[in-house]
């Protein structure tokens, strides 16, 4: 390259030029392979990501190479029709194989970086962008500094790491990541794409998850929701029916069919949906493309009751109520440690509710119900029947639960899933076999209170309950009501 002499004084001759040669020093840059410390030699990608096109093929990253700090990596597109890649002012040509062109293409890791690729799949040959993302050895966002974790204690469905600035990544079980960007920055350049942003101030919030109702009740964060997958006469939690009496909270139609009008006229910036969302894969879809990030509540899944409740911890970070949320679910945790000396009392229960069908629906082994009894000093009677390994709810034959249950100790009717009911012989008028129970016939039926499904804010509560059945007592109760 040639070596340009400018006269003194030429501030403004040298701007000009500096000016014109930037984009081409760019586009330069962009085709050269990025730098590591990597030692070199051949990787498999932990993670690889790409956006763009229209979805008929796929590109996979099999391998990337190191060579002299420098990184490569070997794209195979599905079709043969691909005939270069462009980086920047680079071209690549293809070396075609029965899956496809393979391309081996400078290229950067743990950051989004483009490439475009010309297709002669149509009438005409066209080029068309990717945005790509190969993670190595790192589950980080490009440019921010790890600083810290959240402690967790029961939880086991996500993780918050903490990083400079105030950025948070919150990694959730089985495999989504949300970024917390505090007010006033910007999510880093070159984030992985299947990251979701969230950035603070996080207000006007349409809540769908409605377990987690309390958990922003009890923090005092109620002002962050706007919007409720429930209507008021839904609710058991007082301040929020208070809220949408007041009008604080609008209703906003349920998860499966929400009021898409109304979340971008509040302008939500954040939607909080249960699980049931993943039976609704084109509302989330459609959320998401009215811009509005979708964060998916997963607690149900946690199989200590204290784990459920521990997700208050997110939701105080999503709202600055860190501390509260802290405070609170220590509250609840000190319900448990005491019963920590409770010993096997040696009794059985049985929690249930029927269904029109004839069936029974009864808590799989794995489930925070199920670990409740446990921690109180009870044997769960279905934790070893086939298919009841889950944590999840699971309906079984009459004759199937006769032969579980007919010798419990205890019967527990689900409320939350059935109508509650008042007495024993309401019960028996439901399902005339009860009244061959041993528990019917001792007067050990008991009724879960409709709001438990609502209370996961006092879940140390219900425990607490739980060891009072169990010890025999019956009186000052929250959750449990005794059946006559």
């Amino acid at each position: 390259m040639k070596r340009v002499c400018l006269p003194e004084g030429g501030h403004t001759v040298k701007k000009l030029i500096l000016l014109l040669l930037i984009p081409a020093l760019l586009m330069t840059y962009a085709a050269l392979p990025a730098r590591c410390e990597l030692s070199d030699g051949e990787y498999v990608p932990d993670e690889f990501v790409f956006t763009g096109g229209t979805g008929r093929v796929n590109i996979s990253c099999p391998r990337i190479f190191v060579k002299g700090g420098s990184v490569y990596a070997e794209k195979l597109f599905s079709s043969a029709n691909y005939t270069n890649v462009r980086i920047g002012e680079a071209d690549y040509a293809p070396e075609y194989t029965d899956a496809g062109a393979r391309f081996t293409v400078p290229a950067q890791l743990n950051r989004t970086f483009s490439v475009f690729a010309t297709t002669v799949a149509m009438s005409s040959p066209h080029e068309i962008e990717y945005r790509l993302y190969i993670g190595l050895d790192s589950g980080y966002p490009a440019g921010l500094r790890l600083t810290g974790a959240l402690p967790l204690i029961y939880a086991e469905g996500f993780s918050v790491d903490y990083f400079e600035g105030g950025y948070a990544l919150i990694s959730v079980k089985p495999g989504e990541s949300y970024l917390v960007v505090p007010e006033g920055m910007d999510a880093p350049e070159g984030l992985n794409p299947s990251v979701t942003v969230l950035k603070k101030p996080l207000r006007s919030i349409y809540l769908a998850a409605t377990s987690a109702m309390s958990l922003f009740d009890a923090i005092d964060a109620l002002d962050s929701i706007r919007l409720s997958g429930t209507q008021e006469s839904g609710w058991y939690v007082e301040n929020a029916v208070n809220a949408m009496k007041n009008g604080d909270i609008l209703y906003a139609g349920k998860y499966s069919a929400p009021d898409f009008e109304l979340l971008l006229r509040e302008k939500s910036c954040l939607a909080i949906e249960s699980m049931m969302i993943l039976h609704a894969p084109q509302v989330r879809e459609l959320i998401q493309l009215l811009g509005i990030p979708v964060f998916i509540d997963r607690s149900s899944s946690e199989p200590h009751p204290l784990g459920r409740m521990e997700w208050i911890k997110l939701y105080g970070l999503f709202t600055d109520h860190e501390a509260e949320a802290e405070d609170a679910f220590k509250k609840q945790a000190a319900f448990v440690e005491k019963l920590g000396a409770v010993h096997d009392s040696g009794k059985t229960v049985a929690f249930f509710s029927l269904r029109p069908d004839g069936t029974v629906t009864v808590r799989g082994s794995q489930d925070y119900i199920v670990r409740s009894i446990e921690l109180a000093g009870g044997r769960y009677v279905f934790d070893s029947i086939k298919g009841q390994e889950t944590n999840a709810s699971v309906s079984i034959s009459m004759e199937a639960f006769f032969a579980g249950a007919a010798d419990a100790d205890y019967l527990i009717y689900n409320s939350a899933i059935g109508e509650p009911l008042d007495s024993i012989d309401a019960l028996v008028y439901a399902q005339p076999l009860l009244s061959e129970f041993r528990a019917v016939k001792t007067g050990g039926v008991f009724c879960t209170a409709p709001s438990l499904y609502q209370s996961t804010d006092k879940i140390g509560t219900f425990i607490g309950d739980l060891e009072k059945l169990l010890s025999g007592e019956t009186e000052g109760m929250t959750f449990l009501n005794k059946l006559d």
